[in-house]
């Protein structure tokens, strides 16, 4: 990891750029494969999955037998941990639920919102180098309390051509409705625009490398909407000389493990504390299995000495980290002055992967500065607000005036007119 001390604030933008590329680079190859899969459906399906993931599938729809005979092979222990994540998740959104708003707005004038679920919706869930099962619980417990109709979930298979058991564990344990051998962006597309096998979906959710992302904003073109641009993972560590560099080096590394693409920033008062932790990160990082990975996602790392609080948090919320970490003796300066984040953890024994499993908030949040303006997935984000609203005869009386001059002011007589004939065929009745 790069070490950088006390930069000053005309520093921070270049020093805080991902290690991602522009969109440009990118957009071509996506926009190539969306009219292929528009055009030719569940056939460019097929080409693409025979290019990225090596593998030849006739029927991309997991079928109930196999989901069957898939779920033998998961392990007593793996179902109860499985369970035990699932039901703080739900805990968590269920008491997320908002009750309907109604207010008087003006005499005889009621207006009131009520939340009402998206009807179909699509997850795209990862399974290259790790199968993002706990990703499907993230994603398919708040559709299933908000009341989503259709849950379509892609994934992309194994050189096999299957789909690892975990993933179709959690689907059925959650209530997806139907599960596709399709990854990367042929599976946008298809839900995009629906196949002869896929359907087409309202909104798209779930993580995916920056392929996968550009797909999900070139579906928004295309009337779909998106959770948010989530790309590669990224985390942000804050701590001080009362961090355990030991539990600072393993969070950093607990991401950088992700992918190549990843970034983990550590920013600190203490450069002892950088020290220990450069140290540690070398340690465990020889002992990792994907040591591949996160080294070069190290590379693309730092560790960035500043000299107050205050200079850390001002960093900080000007990379907008996904993933936020403090430890530090004052935590309660960052916490209630965080502005931009996407999940923030607090303390030496909360390590940011008990948000990624079990502990009940969600995973799938805004990178690559996105926190500054996304929030996390959330059960509102399964739900669109509707608004209603109901006039008396009376209301119309007292606020008919009102209308019919500021309409008059735009020079929109019809919208006068339909509260002036209102008015006036009441008073005929009288």
């Amino acid at each position: 990891m790069k070490k950088i001390y006390n930069p000053s604030p005309d520093q921070w933008e270049e020093l805080l750029k991902r290690p991602t590329q522009t969109v440009a680079d990118i957009e071509g190859t996506v926009a190539e494969i969306f009219a292929d899969v528009k055009k030719n459906g569940d056939a460019a399906i097929k080409k693409y999955t025979e290019r990225f993931d090596k593998v030849a599938i006739e029927n991309t729809l997991v079928s109930e037998d196999e989901i069957e005979r898939e779920l033998l092979r998961i392990a007593e222990p793996m179902k109860q941990a499985i369970q035990v994540a699932a039901d703080n998740i739900f805990r968590f959104h269920e008491a997320q639920k908002t009750e309907r708003v109604e207010v008087e707005t003006y005499l005889g004038v009621t207006c009131w919102q009520e939340k009402r679920p998206i009807e179909k919706v699509g997850l795209y869930i990862p399974g290259g180098t790790a199968p993002l099962f706990s990703t499907i619980l993230m994603l398919a417990i708040p559709a299933k309390i908000a009341g989503c109709k259709e849950v379509v979930l892609c994934t992309p298979p194994d050189k096999e051509g299957y789909v690892h058991p975990a993933i179709l564990y959690a689907a059925k344990l959650c209530g997806v409705t139907k599960i596709f051998k399709v990854g990367g962006i042929q599976a946008v597309a298809a839900m995009t625009f629906g196949t002869e096998t896929v359907p087409k979906v309202y909104k798209i959710f779930g993580p995916g490398n920056q392929f996968v992302t550009v797909a999900k904003q070139l579906a928004t073109k295309h009337g779909v909407a998106i959770d948010m641009p989530a790309g590669p993972s990224e985390l942000l560590v804050v701590a001080d000389d009362t961090a355990n560099p030991i539990y600072v080096a393993s969070d950093l590394l607990s991401q950088a493990e992700h992918g190549k693409d990843s970034q983990v920033i550590l920013v600190s008062t203490s450069k002892d504390l950088i020290e220990k932790t450069e140290v540690e990160v070398a340690l465990q990082l020889g002992n990792l299995p994907r040591k591949e990975i996160a080294t070069v996602a190290i590379e693309n790392s730092k560790m960035i000495y500043v000299e107050t609080d205050q200079i850390a948090l001002d960093l900080i919320n000007e990379y907008g980290p996904e993933h936020f970490i403090v430890c530090v003796e004052d935590e309660d300066f960052y916490v209630d002055n965080i502005a931009n984040a996407g999940s923030v953890f607090i303390g030496n024994f909360t390590p940011e992967s008990a948000g990624d499993y079990a502990s009940g908030t969600n995973h799938t949040l805004p990178t690559n500065g996105y926190a500054k303006n996304y929030s996390g997935v959330n059960l509102d984000t399964f739900m669109k607000s509707m608004t209603f609203q109901k006039i008396t005869e009376q209301g119309l009386h007292s606020l008919g005036p009102v209308i019919e001059m500021m309409a008059d002011a735009e020079g929109l007589q019809a919208h006068k007119s339909a509260v002036s004939l209102r008015l006036i065929e009441e008073n005929k009745l009288k």
